[in-house]
């Protein structure tokens, strides 16, 4: 789970003049109460972009809202966006056996399974109401929630959407493969990874999907096959230049697919040169 809750997030920003006409005109208290939470969730994950490795246990951590926050929600009216947005906060609510504190309006939840329950009624009523590609959204995480209540129902819908296209579409289908893997099939998890991988799709950093086609290949007893995949992509990432040349830091993605690399093949990750320290960093670290 460790490996699953590292973060990246996540996607551009509407463009100002948008931006200034939808603050004005969708604010409400649930909006500045979530919003507060996208933004310091924004400030932990600045700098990681996409870099999450997203698992079934962690779909819906606060990473993947700030993208869904920003990339979707913003598309949409603003009835669907408080509704989804709603949805999403349930789906996040605190799994504990302690009450809240007298007075509080937070969620909290006994189970997963009692928290995904109750998200999937949300995400159904918003995926009722509003159909289009707001319901379409809804039925992703209908599918992703389902993992905690029924499994089987679950990997079913994740196979349909997963077949859709588009951004649920691909979301979908990095759900499904997780779903293949927690059940041991691995060499299935590593076709879904492999698809989406070729597809050039920019929802999910590539580098974020050969992360985890390397440990289907690991798994799944292909040695050789995981560790290709991971020295392509931390010697991809060691090469990377920004627009005056020079190198690019690795990001959380790369630098663990080099420790993995590193612990599977220690021979083969001393080909990848070391990144030369760059001139303007801070001897004092800050």
């Amino acid at each position: 789970m460790a490996r699953k809750k590292r973060l990246t997030q996540q996607a551009a920003l509407p463009n100002q003049a948008e931006e200034k006409k939808e603050a004005a005109r969708y604010r409400d208290p649930f909006q500045e109460k979530l919003g507060a939470k996208v933004e310091e969730a924004g400030k932990v994950l600045e700098g990681q972009g996409r870099n999450i490795l997203y698992g079934l246990g962690a779909l819906l951590v606060l990473g993947v809202i700030v993208w869904i926050i920003y990339s979707w929600m913003g598309k949409s009216s603003a009835e669907a966006q408080t509704a989804l947005g709603r949805a999403i906060e349930t789906s996040q609510a605190q799994v504990t056996e302690t009450s809240p504190p007298a007075g509080s309006t937070e969620k909290t939840f006994k189970t997963q399974k009692e928290r995904a329950e109750a998200a999937i009624a949300e995400f159904q009523a918003v995926a009722d109401k509003f159909g289009g590609s707001v319901g379409e959204k809804a039925k992703y995480f209908i599918a992703v929630n389902k993992i905690y209540v029924d499994r089987a129902a679950a990997v079913a819908e994740l196979e349909t959407i997963s077949k859709s296209g588009g951004e649920v579409g691909s979301m979908a289908k990095f759900a499904l493969a997780q779903a293949k893997a927690g059940d041991g099939k691995f060499d299935e998890a590593a076709a879904l990874y492999k698809e989406l991988a070729a597809s050039g799709d920019a929802v999910i950093a590539k580098d974020t999907i050969n992360l985890a086609l390397a440990d289907a290949y690991e798994k799944a007893g292909k040695k050789d096959d995981a560790v290709n995949v991971l020295f392509e992509l931390v010697k991809s990432a060691s090469e990377a230049k920004d627009k005056d040349g020079k190198a690019i830091p690795l990001s959380a993605t790369a630098e663990e697919a080099k420790k993995k690399l590193t612990e599977l093949a220690p021979e083969k990750a001393k080909e990848i040169p070391e990144q030369a320290p760059s001139l303007d960093a801070n001897p004092f670290g800050n």
